[in-house]
């Protein structure tokens, strides 16, 4: 496949995909996803949000063997916070500048719907202004059966609350031959969709995530997103797509995978991504999860969303991945790729521009 076999604005099938993620040249298939964003964000704006990522408990039962964050019920480094002490975390990086909260833990016998409300409510009293964005369709999963219910009436719940978006996590691969490997005790693949679907019936807006780089083959990956594809055309409730490689350090799994992913399969997922996902709006790209280098690629092969500062996060750094940035320093890596940063809320809303020009060139800043 060159690129005049790439298609312009025509949906791309199934074998289409699989060529354009194995075969094609990446440097065509870039330009395609480039041109396919530039169609649908002429402005060359990237956005980027200012969040923090408190988990109040690492207490897990399902023991996904891709986690160095979990811990079993009686381990003595288990923890699950008051809701005031996630309150006090929030207020903190509220006070810093974060907009948004990113409220996850393990699946924890111990906490119920009541205690996730409690969660909510300290940190809208703590923090009013802030946006809460709040469990895993996995999470959503595990509470409906602590609470012996259906999973829309934990969803329901937490909507009342005033909670309008929820992130995708625990997508990893949308197959139950990997799913089966790495995660057996994890939602399935429908369960996982499904918990999606009832989210966007209700009124969540939710994004949509795949971890890649472990067992998978590539036509699993295809087939996740095209799975995304198909239930974005029934509900339209998927606001982005995010990507991000395993990482295999101090993890179970890791310890039986030989070599690392390649920053350039980061930077095709991305491209073939933008390219498949022709009904979502935003792709994002991650500096946080990769690299700035891999992150500012991701920029010009697809992606428009930069990703998140992250002022607190612990899940990848208990497998050792840890990166911190600051809003200045985002700004610079995203106008070294040739665009203008600007700020949005979880609703993909831009809150600033910021227009200060720069010269063009990919090359990380000097502060990361």
């Amino acid at each position: 496949m060159d690129s005049t076999d790439i298609p312009a604005g025509g949906r791309i099938d199934r074998r289409e995909a699989l060529e354009l993620l194995t075969r094609a040249p990446l440097g065509e298939v870039m330009a395609a996803a480039h041109a396919a964003r530039m169609r649908r964000h002429p402005h060359r704006r990237v956005t980027f949000v200012c969040d923090t990522n408190p988990n109040y408990t690492n207490v897990c039962v399902t023991r996904c063997r891709f986690c160095a964050f979990c811990r079993g019920p009686g381990d003595a480094d288990a923890y699950t916070l008051t809701p005031q002490a996630v309150a006090e975390k929030v207020k903190h990086a509220c006070d810093m500048g974060a907009t948004t909260v990113l409220l996850q833990g393990g699946h924890n016998p111990k906490v119920f719907l009541r205690d996730w409300l409690a969660y909510i409510r300290a940190i809208q009293e703590a923090c009013p202004a802030i946006h809460i964005h709040p469990f895993s369709p996995a999470e959503y999963l595990f509470m409906a059966q602590q609470e012996q219910t259906d999973v829309g009436a934990v969803l329901e719940a937490v909507y009342a609350q005033g909670i309008r978006t929820i992130p995708g996590g625990g997508a990893e691969i949308l197959s139950e031959r990997v799913r089966s490997i790495i995660a057996p005790a994890k939602a399935d693949t429908e369960q996982w969709l499904r918990v999606c679907e009832t989210a966007h019936r209700i009124g969540f807006r939710t994004t949509a995530t795949m971890m890649y780089g472990h067992v998978e083959t590539d036509a699993e990956i295809i087939d996740h997103l095209l799975r995304l594809r198909d239930l974005q055309e029934r509900s339209g409730g998927f606001a982005s797509f995010i990507a991000w490689s395993f990482k295999p350090g101090q993890t179970p799994l890791g310890r039986g995978l030989e070599n690392p992913v390649h920053p350039a399969k980061y930077v095709r997922i991305i491209a073939v991504a933008r390219l498949v996902l022709d009904n979502f709006e935003h792709i994002q790209s991650s500096w946080f999860s990769e690299s700035v280098g891999a992150g500012q690629l991701g920029l010009l092969a697809g992606a428009d969303d930069f990703g998140g500062i992250l002022f607190e996060e612990n899940v990848l750094q208990q497998a050792g991945h840890e990166r911190a940035t600051t809003v200045k320093n985002v700004q610079t890596i995203i106008r070294r790729a040739g665009f203008t940063p600007a700020q949005r809320n979880s609703f993909y809303n831009v809150l600033h521009v910021f227009e200060e020009p720069e010269p063009v060139g990919i090359g990380a800043a000097d502060e990361v």
